[in-house]
């Protein structure tokens, strides 16, 4: 008898529709590869989620974005309903999720971060700007939605800036890092290889990373070897300082202005990557083998509840 898994999809954040795109390539992927799959479209009623749910699938593949998606609040929801899932669990969603707390624990286990710093919605308009170029951008976002990089050259003023972004409760002020934008991807205990995304826009934001023809992918990622092999190494360690399990992806900042080998700074752990078709995890994953079908089979089999 085939596994029946309830996959996840749609939801209530910013990410909405790229999360029904990630939905509905795991949907059919699962479908081709025998599973009994129920498509749910997550909606602001937890009563009807809870309901969709029941009877109990064998295993939920959470195709979720954003708020509630990522964040720990779904995860901790499915580990009280007693359901296996994909990706991490609560905690460590929580922890990926809130950049602060993240940059905390990469900083205590020596991983290279870009220096920065945390203001609330209260304190922003209180400080001097910050020396430029430099990112502004918010503690609880993903796909880049809300990033903003000021460059020296740039006409916005600060108090433009402080009125954009006080919309938000807390926002994280981190120095621009010049170079490349390296992404590795991890499965289980195992990075798969990093790939190098190359866009005109100023940064792989969410036109780049959703539409197809905004950005270009050279995997592997065309750098030195020590740089290389040095990005696969802090990813797996940030993978496993934030306890994730199963699929993620870490976004990494190579400066290689001065020549290579260059330095690397890590930005974040992404704990639920899309899986739409301009997504980077199944690129990566393909070029080591691993096809779309393989990677969300594998992502079944390893789901697990938090004990």
């Amino acid at each position: 008898m085939s596994k029946r898994v309830a996959v996840l999809m749609g939801g209530i954040s910013s990410e909405r529709e790229v999360s029904l795109s990630s939905g509905k390539g795991v949907s059919e992927g699962l479908r081709r590869c025998g599973f009994d799959v129920l498509d749910i479209d997550v909606g602001p009623d937890v009563a009807a989620l809870v309901a969709a749910l029941s009877p109990a699938p064998d295993v939920v593949f959470n195709a979720l974005h954003g708020t509630f998606g990522e964040d720990g609040r779904i995860q901790g929801l499915l580990d009280m309903m007693g359901i296996p899932y994909t990706h991490s669990g609560m905690i460590a969603s929580t922890l990926a999720m809130d950049k602060s707390i993240s940059r905390l624990l990469f900083d205590d286990a020596g991983l290279p971060t870009a220096p920065g710093m945390v203001q609330t919605r209260s304190t922003l308009g209180t400080i001097d700007e910050p020396d430029r170029p430099y990112v502004v951008k918010p503690l609880n976002e993903g796909s880049s939605v809300g990033v903003e990089i000021v460059l020296e050259t740039d006409n916005k003023s600060w108090s433009a800036v402080v009125d954009e972004f006080t919309k938000y409760d807390r926002v994280l002020i981190e120095r621009y890092i010049p170079g490349r934008e390296i992404q590795v991807a991890i499965m289980g205990e195992h990075p798969l290889g990093a790939i190098e995304i190359r866009t005109e826009h100023r940064f792989y934001d969410y036109r780049a990373k959703y539409l197809p023809g905004e950005s270009t992918h050279l995997m592997p990622a065309p750098i030195h070897a020590e740089a290389y092999a040095a990005s696969l190494e802090i990813s797996l360690r940030a993978h496993q300082v934030l306890g994730c399990r199963g699929v993620s992806r870490v976004d990494l900042r190579y400066d290689d202005t001065k020549g290579e080998p260059g330095d690397l700074f890590l930005l974040e752990v992404n704990t639920q990557p899309g899986m739409t078709p301009t997504s980077l995890v199944p690129e990566i994953a393909a070029h080591g083998g691993i096809d779309f079908d393989a990677l969300v089979t594998w992502m079944v089999e390893e789901a697990a509840c938090d004990a």
